[in-house]
């Protein structure tokens, strides 16, 4: 059982940037592929990206390449979502997730962050 903490949320200047950090309690860690989701209010939760074992990345192109970049720490547990250029549409509870090996779903879930960008 993978537990996950997202971690820094918060409120955001549109132009500004945040950094949101997710610590994983397994030892393992290095063994998931990590994604990002979001979930604004009133829609669905929406991918954000996600970044492999070996660092390969992925994101949603329309809503956040060039934006945001995915990175991880495997000998700290912890992927991060670095955000700039923020935008009010980025507004949001933002969630990390675990993918385990030969998945084709996320199988473990942190309990969201918010963030929230003025204008």
């Amino acid at each position: 059982q993978v537990q996950l903490v997202e971690s820094g949320g918060g409120l955001g200047q549109a132009g500004g940037s945040l950094r949101l950090s997710c610590a994983a309690s397994e030892r393992t860690f290095s063994w998931y592929r990590m994604g990002w989701f979001r979930q604004a209010p009133g829609k669905e939760r929406r991918f954000v990206g996600s970044i492999t074992r070996s660092g390969g990345t992925t994101y949603d192109a329309d809503s956040v390449k060039g934006r945001f970049t995915i990175s991880r720490d495997n000998a700290k547990n912890t992927v991060y979502l670095q955000m700039n250029s923020l935008k009010p549409e980025d507004t949001a509870v933002y969630y990390c997730a675990a993918q385990g090996i030969g998945k084709t779903q996320y199988d473990y879930w942190g309990q969201g962050t918010q963030v929230t960008v003025s204008s």
